[in-house]
């Protein structure tokens, strides 16, 4: 049995267990809002626990006995308060960037630094756009990861190249081929001047173009207010940060930085 559905058989037990106490209980019980909290939290696959004796098992006969509860991953991983700083509300460039409600994002895809799982030299980007995640290779065999969401156009292209430039609260300029398609998107085509910079803008708060000997890959990443789309597969765009991460990604990357998309 695969562990999303012993953990779902799991969950259901917990469910029933609950909803038969308050049943014998009557209208006299209080809910326990703190066991309603943690039975109702979100649940996120651990691989460190897979195969650990005492963890939810793939295979394992529900008859050899009970789950170790507390093994089971549960809830809202603990996260560092420093998240609380680096995804808070902020002035930047005269806009007001909105405060990110981290804790209902994966913990896996909010910034934070992991050993070097590429090799590459110090200061290059790697985008693993099956994983949805950027890296930034630092010394020591150190990397910054960030969470990222990949658009349509964000797998239209594979390989290395360089940050050939960076801009602040860009303008966007969809390409004659979208406004093609869109043409709600005329008033914002490059004969037009494309769309003003703010928060509504698809490029947020920054903007890195990479190029590939010499021309435009059309490839951005950039950032977006959009926090539930990081980690995942999105209608449209191409490698998206949180405009909290590509800022701090903008600051620590200059031009002509190396970038590999695999």
């Amino acid at each position: 049995m695969a562990p999303e559905l012993l953990l779902s058989r799991r969950r259901f037990l917990r469910f029933s267990g609950l909803a038969t106490a308050t049943a014998l209980a009557g209208c006299t019980s209080s809910m326990n809002t703190d066991r309603f909290r943690w039975e109702t939290d979100p649940v996120y696959r651990n691989p460190a626990l897979e195969g650990v004796p005492g963890a939810y098992l793939e295979g394992r006969d529900p008859d050899q006995g009970p789950y170790e509860e507390a093994m089971l991953p549960t809830g809202i991983p603990s996260l560092d308060p420093q998240y609380a700083g680096i995804y808070a509300t902020r002035i930047d460039g005269g806009f007001t960037v909105p405060q990110v409600p981290y804790r209902q994002i994966d913990a896996r895809y909010l910034r934070h630094e992991v050993e070097d799982p590429f090799g590459e030299a110090p200061g290059t980007i790697i985008v693993d756009t099956a994983n949805r995640y950027l890296y930034l290779t630092q010394p020591g065999g150190r990397a910054m990861r960030y969470g990222v969401g990949i658009g349509r156009e964000g797998f239209a292209w594979s390989g290395r190249g360089v940050i050939q430039w960076k801009q602040a609260w860009p303008r966007w300029t969809p390409p004659d081929s979208m406004v093609e398609r869109q043409p709600e998107l005329r008033p914002y085509s490059a004969r037009n001047g494309g769309m003003s910079p703010g928060l509504s803008n698809p490029l947020g708060a920054r903007a890195l173009y990479i190029f590939q000997n010499g021309q435009d890959t059309l490839y951005r990443l950039h950032g977006t207010p959009e926090w539930k789309s990081i980690g995942r597969a999105v209608s449209s765009g191409c490698v998206r940060l949180l405009n909290q991460d590509v800022i701090d990604l903008y600051n620590r990357v200059p031009n002509r930085s190396p970038i590999v998309v695999i």
